[in-house]
């Protein structure tokens, strides 16, 4: 049996819980993705058999639904944080990576919509990095 991974939101008023393993796991660049992240992209864990509970804050989870998509997006009403959300009936769970305080090995398995990338999105690993905030 896995080990138990918590999560939360920045503000730390919602919490939870999952058991089980990620089947997938996938950085996606639609443009929706970079709507409701205000990132090049985000960063989601898939979970078809994962046991989920919050584990405090429930009443404050906010879930969007994009008409007319399959986009949705959960996240804290106080602080607008990614959470988790339950989506196909109850049948799938999706995780946003940054919202989990444990750590995890599964790795990005795909990029997806790649054809949707930012435009800034290019060689990103030749850009300067710092530790921190730059002095």
């Amino acid at each position: 049996m896995t080990e138990a991974k918590t999560g939360s939101c920045l503000c730390n008023q919602v919490k939870y819980e999952i058991q089980g393993e990620f089947q997938n796991f996938y950085l996606c660049h639609c443009k929706f993705c970079q709507k409701d992240t205000g990132s090049s992209h985000a960063a989601n864990l898939f979970s078809t058999n994962s046991d989920f509970k919050w584990l405090a804050g429930e009443d404050l989870v906010s879930t969007f639904n994009l008409p007319s998509t399959r986009h949705v997006k959960s996240f804290c009403s106080i602080c607008g944080s990614a959470l988790p959300s339950i989506q196909d009936n109850g049948n799938l769970l999706v995780i946003p990576a940054g919202s989990l305080n444990s750590r995890f090995s599964k790795r990005p398995d795909a990029h997806l919509f790649s054809d949707s990338k930012a435009c800034w999105d290019v060689n990103l690993d030749k850009v300067t990095t710092f530790k921190a905030l730059p002095e």
